[in-house]
């Protein structure tokens, strides 16, 4: 395991600044293994060493991995000047350091969005070389037909002349229909319904990969997840 500098680890696993947690060291509220260290660059073992922070022991979490239920109206993205965004909506107590949402939805899209710091999980995940199968619910203005049905199997060729990856559209009550796609280019689904003067009214991602929004998670919230590279399948 490699080692850790305990200014570093307390500013990584708690949310606060360097300069935060060298102050609580300084103060002498952090202990490791039972002993205060008012050394902010003392070395330590994340996962073996216990440290404790203000009386409560700081659990180890190497990277962090978050589903959220993204309501309409809210852009995807880690900061933003004047709009609100995902990341603003992610409760203090699951907020890290590099935290981000691993690709976009847009603004008017809802449901199921992942959130993590470990960057080669995220890369991974939005990689063009990994087929992960993204499945979405969509309400159209008009009714689709099997040619169309087929379009998407063969793969439907854009406007600008790129022809999508094969997809999966079918049927479902009361006017809505199922698209499952392994890419996620710009407005992707809406353009591919605009191929056939299809317009989109809503658009809800009900799954990533092997991971499936939970019915009982309301729009704005989320919920951290365990290592899920099992689920998304690589």
């Amino acid at each position: 395991m490699k080692k850790e500098r305990l200014d570093r680890f307390l500013s990584n696993q708690l949310n606060i600044s360097r300069s935060e947690s060298r102050t609580s060291i300084r103060r002498g509220t952090v202990q490791v293994n039972g002993k205060t260290v008012r050394d902010y660059g003392f070395l330590l073992s994340p996962g073996v060493n216990t440290v404790m922070y203000d009386g409560r022991e700081v659990e180890y979490r190497r990277f962090i991995y978050l589903m959220m239920n993204k309501p309409a109206g809210i852009i995807t993205a880690s900061n933003d000047k004047s709009r609100k965004t995902v990341l603003d909506l992610v409760p203090d107590h699951l907020r890290r350091h590099n935290l981000a949402p691993v690709g976009r939805l847009d603004k008017d899209t809802t449901g199921l969005l992942l959130f993590t710091d470990d960057g080669d999980f995220a890369h991974k995940c939005i990689s063009p070389k990994n087929t992960i199968e993204k499945s979405y619910v969509a309400e159209l203005d008009g009714d689709i037909n099997e040619s169309i049905v087929a379009d998407f199997e063969n793969g439907v060729v854009l406007c600008d002349g790129y022809r999508c990856k094969p997809a999966k559209l079918s049927n479902l009550q009361n006017g809505l229909v199922r698209i499952v796609i392994t890419e996620g280019k710009y407005h992707q689904i809406k353009r591919m319904f605009g191929v056939f003067s299809l317009g989109v009214n809503s658009l809800h991602r009900e799954a990533f990969g092997g991971l499936k929004l939970p019915d009982d998670l309301a729009p704005g919230e989320c919920v951290e997840l365990p290592d899920i590279s099992d689920f998304i399948g690589f």
